[in-house]
């Protein structure tokens, strides 16, 4: 009998010990997550995808796993940066546009703040609810009141900077519309270090944050949106000066350089044919002072991509050294196209140099990209960074809304691979969230309705099943600041109302024709037609507002800005 209970007891403990191991093993089985999002970088701006510019780090990831070479989000960043960690449209999260570009009579609605809404919930809610450490370091630009910052908003150690963009050297403002730059940790004003650097410090603290809980066996979910490369261009000089001469041939050569690079990489179609961008101003136009300080622009972009490579190289160095680097998803991609804001001029002359003289911003091209000057590439410098592609930032061509995903570790199984398959920014979180083993909310969370996520989940694709992720009668509707688009199978219906003042829609298949070159509006008016209406019910669904007459979205954001 003793025997019997002894023997009892003893199965009992071997299945209890068999459970705590198996749930040991599924916590030290899930996958940590790195995601990492560029700001305003190109089509292509990294190596991979034919850039010029050195990115081993991001490089490797590409080596190790899958590129999409047909992945979509929004022309601007903070639309972005919601639909990325909500997988819910922008009409519907509270950010339809930025706040500085909303006009008044839209502000009016509560759907058109600018900041993420309550009624939505981020990744980094439901994965820490599910045992995930979650850490964020760098831009949010989501709000920066106490209940809309990112530690109010599911993650558990925090450096934000709330803005559009700041100085990347030290703590200043950018842009003559902030008082300051509205830095928090912890949900918490935060003073930077001396020796601050944006790229750096974002590595620096997540690998702290990192460190910290290192023992405690639970996943992480590191999200780092880097000040790179949003103007003001900046970058230490040893970056910016292996780029010395690279660009002395100017943006036609670079653009074509840019193009060649990508077909032989598979990123786009062979003898893609592309436009020039209008406004693109003529190299050999612009006198040798103007052609060096447009140069020098570059290279010191060039040097701020590079650098943030490194760091990203560092945060995968500190993964390895810990055991984390093969448990680790890593997702790289861009909250935007580039950026062509015109700014400023090499000559003077400059819509900001009564500010720049005020506040003590230099742009000559002596100290550019180091500490006290400012810089942003321009609408010409712009045209290589999203090459082949149409145009740039806030623009709803594809060089506004197409730009690089790599994705590599756990749950995907391709190797070095490129896809074209359509994905857009609402799939990441739903994707995410399966690959982590959480479950989505479904539209409920924490007793309450919410907006449900409306991406598509491609994890099964990232384990080799067959596409299509997004079916040839899906229509995907966009819409930013009066320009719109619609994607559906391999085409595309888009308008540009405000910012090219068109008023006429175009229709493209972007699967051939990236570039956008050849207009299917003429001799294919019957899917023109079922897209526009596909367009039409989905602006009702959602709730678009129209923008109101003579809205103009610089003079918006810089009250007297003259372009």
């Amino acid at each position: 009998m003793k025997r019997r209970c002894h023997n009892a007891w003893s199965a009992a403990l071997s299945l209890t010990l068999l459970f705590s191991h198996f749930v040991n093993s599924q916590t030290d089985e899930s996958p940590n997550v790195v995601l990492i999002l560029a700001d305003d970088l190109g089509f292509t701006d990294i190596a991979p995808f034919g850039s010029e510019i050195d990115t081993p780090n991001i490089g490797r990831l590409a080596a190790s796993g899958l590129s999409f070479t047909n992945y979509h989000t929004a022309a601007n960043c903070a639309p972005a940066r919601a639909m990325l960690l909500t997988g819910v449209d922008s009409h519907r999260n509270g950010v339809p546009n930025i706040p500085e570009s909303i006009p008044p009579e839209q502000l009016a609605y509560d759907h058109y703040q600018g900041v993420l809404s309550q009624n939505v919930v981020t990744l980094a809610s439901l994965l820490r609810d599910s045992g995930y450490h979650t850490y964020m370091t760098g831009k949010w630009h989501l709000g920066h009141t106490p209940e809309l910052l990112p530690s109010a908003r599911g993650f558990e150690r925090t450096i934000a900077m709330a803005d559009t963009g700041a100085d990347n050297w030290e703590q200043r403002t950018y842009l003559p519309i902030y008082d300051e730059a509205h830095w928090y940790a912890d949900g918490e004003k935060h003073t930077l270090p001396d020796d601050f650097y944006s790229s750096e410090y974002f590595i620096d603290k997540t690998i702290e944050f990192i460190s910290t809980n290192e023992s405690d066996d639970k996943p992480f979910f590191a999200y780092i949106p880097f000040q790179a490369v949003h103007m003001p261009v900046q970058a230490p000089r040893e970056f910016s000066d292996k780029y010395a001469g690279v660009y002395d041939q100017g943006w036609t050569a670079m653009r074509e350089q840019r193009r060649l690079a990508a077909e032989e990489a598979g990123v786009i179609p062979e003898n893609t044919e592309v436009i020039v961008t209008p406004g693109t101003l003529d190299w050999n136009a612009l006198t040798e002072e103007q052609r060096d300080h447009h140069a020098r622009r570059m290279e010191v972009y060039a040097g701020m991509v590079d650098a943030m490579d490194m760091h990203i190289g560092r945060l995968m160095t500190y993964l390895e050294s810990i055991g984390e680097y093969q448990n680790t998803i890593f997702i790289f991609t861009s909250d935007n196209g580039a950026e062509g804001s015109p700014l400023i001029n090499p000559t003077g002359n400059s819509v900001l140099d009564p500010w720049f003289e005020r506040v003590g911003y230099e742009t000559g091209i002596e100290n550019l990209g180091e500490k006290g000057s400012w810089v942003g590439i321009g609408p010409s410098n712009a045209t290589i960074a999203a090459s082949p592609l149409a145009y740039y930032k806030f623009h709803a061509n594809e060089g506004g809304l197409r730009v690089p995903l790599v994705m590599s570790g756990p749950g995907i199984s391709q190797r070095g691979e490129l896809s074209d398959e359509f994905v857009f920014v609402t799939d990441l979180a739903p994707t995410i969230l399966n690959l982590a083993g959480v479950n989505d909310h479904g539209g409920s969370w924490q007793t309450r309705e919410v907006e449900p996520i409306v991406g598509k989940d491609f994890s099964s694709y990232l384990q080799g099943q067959a596409g299509p992720i997004h079916t040839a009668s899906e229509p995907i509707g966009y819409e930013m600041g009066g320009s719109g688009a619609l994607f559906k199978g391999d085409y595309k219906i888009v308008i540009n109302k405000f910012e090219q003042n068109e008023s006429e829609w175009h229709l493209f298949n972007i699967k051939t024709d990236p570039g956008e070159a050849n207009d299917l509006a003429e001799a294919e008016p019957e899917l023109l037609a079922e897209m526009l209406a596909d367009y039409e019910q989905w602006a009702s669904s959602n709730n678009v507002l129209p923008m109101p007459e003579g809205y103009n979205r610089a003079r918006t954001i810089l009250p007297g800005f003259r372009r």
